[in-house]
C-alpha cells in the first residue's frame, strides 16, 4: 500500500489543521493506521492510532483531548484533525499503515511497515 500524508502548513498556536491520508493500492481495510512525528533532533513519536480498522482510537497522552484521528472507508482515507495546536506540536508528521500489529504494539514505529512522506507542520508562538 502507498500512503500520500497531506495538509501540513503554517498555523499559529490555538489554531487547527486537518491532517489527510490517502492510500493507494491496497484499502485500509482490517489495517491499524498510525500518524508519528518527528521534531528535529528527536526521534519518531507515536501521535495517535486506529487499530484494525475499528472503531478503538489510541492517542498520546500530549495530544489527547486536542487531536482526533478519523477513517473514512468510502473515501479509503485517514485524517487527524489537530485543534489547539501548541509551538512544541511542531514537527513532520507521517501516516503509517500495517495489517499485522498487535495491540500492544501500535505506539511502536518499528511495527509499522507502510509509511507516507511526511508533511511539516509548523505552529507559531
Amino acid at each position: 500500500v502507498q500512503l500520500q500524508a497531506s495538509g501540513g502548513g503554517l498555523v499559529q498556536a490555538g489554531g487547527s489543521l486537518r491532517l489527510s491520508c490517502a492510500a493507494s493500492g491496497r484499502t485500509f481495510s482490517r489495517q491499524t493506521i498510525g500518524w508519528f512525528r518527528q521534531a528535529p533532533g528527536k526521534e519518531r513519536e507515536f501521535v495517535a492510532a486506529i487499530f484494525r480498522s475499528g472503531s478503538n482510537t489510541y492517542y498520546a497522552d500530549s495530544v489527547k483531548g486536542r487531536f482526533t484521528i478519523s477513517l473514512n472507508n468510502a473515501k479509503n482515507t485517514v485524517s487527524l484533525l489537530m485543534n489547539s495546536l501548541r509551538p512544541e506540536d511542531t514537527a513532520v508528521y507521517y501516516c503509517a499503515a500495517d495489517p499485522s500489529i498487535i495491540l500492544s504494539a501500535l505506539r511502536t514505529p518499528q511495527s509499522y511497515g507502510y509509511w507516507g512522506q511526511g508533511t511539516q507542520v509548523t505552529v507559531s508562538s
